[in-house]
């Protein structure tokens, strides 16, 4: 009978140490001190880790034009909740190309060196949000969670988790992570035209969005700041142009000649947005430097 026992107590720890090697580990902390951004990656085993980004895009807030409101609205709240003040989740919502992503990495650069610290996850993990928020609540750095060019479709379970942290569940509060997220959608779900049919009026002429519409709302509502960004005007995007022009050593005659050329670049990418004003003065200093 013991021997049995004993064959049995083997087998059931070959069997726990099997389960072990395939179950997804607790997210562990990596070394907080080898950068100051993060991105969050699922292996194929379900296990998630942190990875630093050794090379943060050189961007400043100088570097960023024409989006002044934008960027008076986003430095303000980062600034708020690096000094450990009130400060809200933020969307940014709007035309692609006009500096979302760039203006959340300029704040990073900005406000590092006050322990500003940024984690990038995906829309996919975003289930993982509450073991990310947990690894991070008991550090002094101030934590950033950013979700790029964010959106849904029904019934994906990032929605929920999403949700959970903005409403500041008791599993997911921290007064030291904020979430930031940037989308092409105000409201980061599909919007359907059989969806109008939901409104309701009432006798009093008021109308109210149906359960569907609300949901889809609600969201989006749970960020405490939303910023807009609108496409450029031509006035605008040459002054981008400029800007560019002039961070790759173009000098300032060039840059009066390049103005054509620069429109002929927009036009024949359909956008004027700040990226293609990027794009366009990289392959013209690259012409035209010595």
């Amino acid at each position: 009978m013991n021997e049995k026992f004993e064959h049995l107590i083997v087998r059931a720890e070959q069997l726990m140490a099997r389960l072990e090697s395939v179950l997804p580990l607790p997210l562990s902390a990596p070394d907080w001190a080898s950068a100051v951004a993060w991105r969050y990656r699922k292996r194929s085993s379900g296990h998630g880790t942190l990875e630093p980004v050794r090379h943060v895009a050189a961007m400043s807030l100088s570097d960023l034009k024409e989006i002044e409101a934008q960027k008076e609205k986003i430095e303000r709240n980062t600034l708020q909740f690096v000094e450990g003040k009130p400060a809200n989740n933020v969307l940014l919502t709007g035309a692609r190309g006009t500096g979302k992503s760039s203006l959340i990495k300029a704040c990073l650069n900005a406000y590092a060196a006050q322990g500003l610290r940024l984690i990038e996850v995906d829309k996919a993990d975003l289930i993982d949000l509450p073991d990310i928020v947990e690894v991070v609540s008991d550090r002094s750095e101030k934590f950033i969670v950013f979700c790029d060019d964010l959106s849904f479709e029904d019934g994906e379970p990032g929605y929920k988790a999403l949700k959970s942290i903005l409403d500041g569940s008791v599993a997911a509060a921290s007064p030291n992570v904020l979430i930031y997220a940037t989308s092409n959608r105000r409201h980061l779900l599909p919007e359907y035209m059989a969806e109008n049919m939901t409104y309701q009026h009432t006798a009093d002429g008021e109308v109210h969005p149906g359960e569907a519409v609300e949901e889809k709302i609600s969201l989006s509502e749970r960020f405490g700041l939303w910023v807009s960004f609108y496409p450029f005007s031509q006035d605008e995007y040459l002054t981008i142009v400029a800007q560019w022009l002039a961070s790759f050593a173009v000098s300032a005659q060039t840059i009066e000649a390049a103005r054509a050329e620069a429109l002929v670049w927009a036009l024949e990418r359909g956008s004027r947005s700040g990226r293609v004003a990027y794009q366009f003065a990289r392959d013209f200093a690259g012409r035209h430097r010595g």
